[in-house]
């Protein structure tokens, strides 16, 4: 990119996102459902001289963070996706200038509500948006946001939340197949039913949970089965898989069916479709999976006993936010927030150097 396309000063915002329906597939290149919504991640990024990156995060007492190109090296925490972010995109062959970068964000750490994700594409937008390269190929930017959580931070997280917050749109949904990479947006008209989101009150991180084990076990019943993928396993090669990768497995494929039948609900206006669905994906979780925890259960509870017509955890698990479906004239709990289907990542401003 020439000199003369940079940018004094640019603000990328990145929302996080909820998965309707379709979790723990993205990684066996299965199906999912997923909208960006309006909370997410700001990175105002300042041009300065030289090739230093310097890093403050607003969400954490101002802490600070300085590197050079030459002199990245590993970090913990939130160091570790702005790190991570800009090695990625020098290794890609992306100019990086000299910058101040400030972080801030309204969706919550540990929500399950990728504010991870969100992190890595405000982060990868400002910096190449300082650089006036901000048209880059949003798949191939999903895909390097996802080495920078798989390979910096240590999660073995999969395409879709980087996908979501990249690619979402107003008013839809996102139908993602994990392995085409096709991406097929779904209108999403409630028609007076509300989707809310409770906080379970237990953090939910990747690293460290149970997530990267679910995932390693998912690979193991693949290499079991002889399968490229578990998005070829079929309900006959359950019988096959030691406890527990046959359930593991069974997960994988009951959910790829119900994105499917979600996908028609919305595009057939049958809404009240969705609640059993969504207590279906939920106890496939529960038992199947075993993502749950007392703290998801509780809040799962607590939504349906306030007349959701169906709830389940969202994200990877282990903690975080759930969601409910609400019928018309039925409120959500007071404590819950109703989320709707927002545009993805995007500049909001930028200010030309010398003007």
């Amino acid at each position: 990119m020439s000199p003369t396309a940079a940018r004094e000063r640019v603000v990328a915002f990145a929302p996080g996102r909820v998965n309707l329906i379709g979790e723990h597939t993205d990684y066996n290149d299965g199906l999912a459902l997923p909208f960006a919504i309006e909370e997410g991640v700001t990175v105002t990024a300042t041009a300065r001289p030289g090739d230093e990156l310097r890093a403050r995060a607003l969400d954490h007492d101002g802490e600070r963070d300085a590197f050079a190109h030459a002199d990245i090296g590993r970090a913990e925490g939130w160091r570790a996706f702005v790190r991570g972010t800009a090695a990625e995109l020098l290794a890609a062959g992306h100019r990086v200038v000299g910058a101040e970068l400030e972080i801030a964000g309204d969706v919550p750490e540990g929500s399950g509500l990728s504010s991870s994700a969100a992190l890595e594409v405000a982060l990868c937008l400002a910096l190449l948006g300082l650089d006036g390269a901000e048209d880059a190929d949003r798949v191939g930017l999903a895909q390097l946001c996802s080495r920078v959580e798989n390979d910096w931070v240590g999660a073995s997280t999969g395409l879709l939340d980087q996908l979501a917050s990249l690619l979402g749109r107003d008013g839809h949904a996102l139908r993602i197949d994990f392995r085409t990479l096709d991406i097929r947006p779904v209108p999403f008209a409630l028609a007076g039913w509300t989707l809310a989101i409770l906080d379970s009150g237990e953090p939910h991180v990747h690293a460290g949970s149970g997530y990267n084990a679910r995932r390693a076990e998912c690979e193991r019943a693949r290499t079991l089965l002889g399968l490229s993928s578990l998005r070829d396993a079929r309900a006959g090669d359950l019988g096959a898989l030691p406890s527990p990768l046959d359930r593991r497995v069974r997960h994988v494929l009951a959910e790829n069916a119900r994105v499917e039948a979600a996908v028609r609900a919305l595009e057939d206006g049958e809404t009240s479709a969705l609640g059993p669905l969504l207590d279906a994906s939920h106890a496939s979780l529960r038992d199947d999976y075993e993502a749950s925890t007392d703290a998801v259960e509780r809040a799962v509870g607590r939504l349906r006993a306030a007349g959701a017509a169906g709830a389940r955890m969202v994200g990877g698990g282990f903690g975080g936010h759930v969601l409910g479906l609400f019928p018309p004239g039925v409120a959500p709990p007071a404590e819950a927030r109703t989320v709707t289907p927002g545009d993805g990542a995007r500049l909001v401003e930028t200010v030309r150097s010398g003007g």
